[in-house]
């Protein structure tokens, strides 16, 4: 049985195999910028590597923990479609946020062959660093021209939170990128990507402030701080985030409003008051609990949130009278429809994935560990996982440096493709 086109057509074989590697990159590219444009790119690039997918390969990752789990949610999220009350629109637009999860083993089978892995890294960050300019650009001159109306002061296109977590994650790679050229003596470069990388977080301190980013930040200072110098190195980074931030907070106004105006918003919660950000969160996990107690083992079933959450509003005022179809919390959003079983196997990927780059040493598997981190710690205040930006992130991030490591480790056996 032919594994592959490369073993009838090795040339056209080799162009697609160069195709793909060009849509990964752009498909990383496009992601700070438009939605559309990522998922016509991300169609291409499934056209391009299902005809060179090597078969052989995409089995054994795909028996792997990291490959399965995956899998085995999306597949959990089809089987909900079947016992919910919810119209056929509602299933559909249910399924479709678990639908990209299936690209994880496809970008892993592909980048443990492909040596063009750190293109992808490259397209990405320069893509950011041209956002982190433009933002700054409107930040500090509001009348400049801009093509398209921004989404607020420094948010050129999408949101805050999507531009946080993307930026984020940059801090994070280029933390790792200046260190390993400091040690290996160039400090010159090494103190070029400090200054962008402190752009990218003085950007999110002074510009789009993401309160989940706050949360995030010093959680992957401490881990790099672990994997770099042990426990001393992961006190001195808490330490540095500590001092970075009260340096910070006297000159932050937006950075101290965000924080002020949560704990406000908390202490004076009232379910029936008047709507705030963090008290709506409240009200929606409060709900969330609620209705997963009343369906504990496979929940409501895929596409049920909306139609809860609406019957939940009748007779109520305030914020309790909101409806919802997102509960800002990845597991409350999974087990609303699929119980706590589906909150065990989105707990069990997310575990896999940390294994999966935790054991593994070198620079990819630093990138796979801070997107794994900054989805896990975000969904907790977010539904990251199936937000588009954030989740295609993850779905990209984890796919490439998964299949980096992978190749470096388990299935460093396995043939590779021409680079």
């Amino acid at each position: 049985m032919v594994r592959s086109l490369s073993h009838l057509l090795p040339a056209a074989h080799n162009r697609l195999t160069s195709l793909a590697d060009v849509f990964a990159v752009l498909l990383a590219a496009s992601l700070p910028w438009s939605t559309s444009v990522t998922g016509i790119l991300a169609l291409l690039w499934l056209l391009a590597f299902i005809p060179i997918c090597d078969l052989a390969r995409l089995r054994r990752i795909a028996l792997t923990p990291a490959g399965t789990l995956p899998l085995l949610l999306v597949a959990f999220g089809f089987l909900g479609m079947l016992w919910t009350d919810a119209t056929w629109a509602e299933r559909g637009n249910g399924i479709s946020s678990y639908l990209k999860l299936l690209f994880i083993p496809l970008l892993m089978c592909q980048f443990t062959a492909s040596q063009r892995a750190h293109h992808v890294l490259t397209g990405f960050l320069i893509s950011c660093a041209v956002l982190m300019v433009v933002s700054w650009a409107i930040f500090l001159w509001p009348g400049m021209p801009f093509p398209v109306q921004t989404k607020g002061p420094g948010v050129p296109v999408k949101d805050y939170i999507s531009q946080g977590a993307m930026f984020t994650i940059c801090v994070a790679i280029l933390m790792q990128l200046a260190f390993d050229h400091w040690r290996g003596g160039r400090r010159g470069v090494a103190l070029a990507i400090v200054v962008v990388a402190v752009l990218f977080l003085a950007n999110v301190f002074y510009v789009a402030t993401s309160r989940t980013s706050l949360v995030v930040i010093p959680l992957l200072l401490v881990f790099f701080g672990y994997r770099q110098f042990g426990w001393k190195g992961m006190v001195a980074s808490g330490v540095a985030f500590i001092l970075l931030a009260a340096a910070a907070w006297p000159s932050a106004n937006y950075l101290r409003e965000r924080v002020n105006t949560f704990v406000q918003e908390v202490q004076s919660f009232e379910p029936d008051g008047p709507p705030t950000s963090a008290g709506e969160r409240l009200v929606y996990w409060t709900k969330a609990v609620g209705f997963i107690k009343a369906a504990p083992v496979f929940g409501h079933g895929t596409g049920s949130i909306n139609g809860l959450y609406e019957r939940s509003t009748i007779g109520r005022t305030g914020m309790a009278a909101q409806a919802s179809a997102n509960p800002h919390n990845q597991m409350l959003t999974v087990g609303i429809q699929l119980g706590f079983a589906g909150i065990v196997v989105l707990l069990a990927m997310w575990l896999s994935h940390l294994a999966l780059f935790f054991r593994a040493a070198g620079f990819a598997a630093w990138v796979g560990l801070a997107v794994t981190l900054q989805n896990i710690v975000g969904s907790q205040f977010n539904t990251h996982l199936f937000d588009f930006t954030q989740g295609w992130t993850y779905v990209i991030g984890v796919g490439v440096a998964g299949g980096v490591v992978l190749r470096n480790t388990a299935l460093a056996t396995l043939p590779n493709r021409p680079a």
